[in-house]
């Protein structure tokens, strides 16, 4: 299930899958401290969402712009109803996906016992059913909704590995709950439900295909937000999910003194020129490379390379997704 890895300096180590692991991380999360714990998607940072100053801390120590919401994790449908509320389509996709890779935006309820500043002062508030054991554990132990964006400093790659956690945080947090690495490897996929209407607002780990079959139509495009000012949800900023080294998409050729990021059997021209390669699925499995893409990141951003030079990638099924991320870490960024 899982272990807890103390931070440096105060807390005592504590090993080993027990309950005893998952209610030690409850009892710091019930007084306010922050605990790092994985999901199916990537490791989340969590704070107890009805408690400001914990949410506070969730912000500063991510040193995150405080207008870009969180998602709030509970651990079933029932504690998802008490912060929110769902239409008769938002209770149809939670019914089909929960537990699992979906986040929803919703309308809050009224009232509501989560922060003001979960939800950046909008009257909508993103909410998840996790599948991971023990994600469930821990939620359930808490007994209270838990803000958790990914467990990583800003902008920067998301965390799949406990080891990733603590390397982009620190001694910024005090707990992480190590339960080995994220299966899925992409964020949730988030969508807009409010009435009649879903839209999307970010590709992630659950195909849009599946979400539209069960809906009987296309999702909408959600419409322009300020996204860079006041995005609707997490992960719509253009420069996103970035290592320290400067990333290339959609490459035809590598060029000296740059990492490759490879998909699939076809290298392309220059491969050899490549200081470090990994390929995310030598046999272009796209629900492989999902699960790959940031670790393999993380481990290219340490070859001291010029550039990570990032292979095509097909714009289908999680595709989609992994191309999102890539675009992203690859845009403009304000010391740049």
């Amino acid at each position: 299930m899982g272990r807890l890895k103390a931070m440096p300096s105060d807390i005592g180590l504590v090993t080993g899958a027990s309950a005893k692991s998952i209610s030690a991380a409850a009892n710091f999360l019930r007084a306010g401290k922050l605990v790092a714990f994985p999901t199916e998607t990537v490791y989340g940072l969590g704070g107890d969402a009805t408690n400001s100053e914990a949410v506070a801390h969730i912000f500063e120590a991510k040193g995150r712009p405080a207008f870009n919401p969180l998602i709030c994790h509970v651990s079933d449908i029932e504690a998802a109803r008490e912060i929110a509320a769902f239409s008769l389509l938002a209770e149809k996709l939670a019914a089909a996906f929960w537990p699992g890779p979906l986040t929803l935006v919703l309308p809050r309820a009224a009232p509501s016992p989560v922060s003001q500043l979960v939800s950046a002062g909008m009257d909508t508030i993103a909410v998840r059913v996790p599948a991971n054991e023990t994600a469930q554990a821990l939620l359930r132990a808490v007994g209270r909704p838990v803000a958790a964006p990914s467990a990583n400093a800003s902008g920067s790659i998301s965390p799949t590995r406990a080891a990733h956690v603590v390397a982009s945080l620190g001694d910024k947090i005090d707990v992480v709950l190590d339960g080995g690495t994220c299966d899925i490897g992409l964020e949730s996929t988030i969508l807009l439900c409010v009435g009649d209407k879903v839209s999307l607002l970010r590709s992630g780990g659950l195909e849009t295909g599946k979400i539209e079959k069960i809906l009987g139509s296309k999702i909408l495009s959600a419409s322009p937000d300020d996204a860079e000012n006041k995005p609707l949800a997490p992960g719509r900023l253009k420069s996103h999910y970035a290592p320290r080294t400067k990333v290339r998409t959609d490459i035809s050729r590598v060029e000296q003194g740059e990492s490759l990021l490879a998909f699939g059997s076809d290298l392309p021209e220059g491969s050899e020129n490549a200081r470090a390669m990994l390929n995310l699925s030598d046999t272009g499995n796209l629900v492989e490379a999902a699960a790959n893409l940031f670790d393999f990141l993380h481990q290219l951003d340490e070859t001291g390379a010029s550039t990570i030079a990032c292979a095509k990638v097909p714009e289908t099924g999680l595709g989609v997704s992994i191309n999102d991320r890539l675009r992203r870490a690859a845009a403009p960024r304000d010391n740049d």
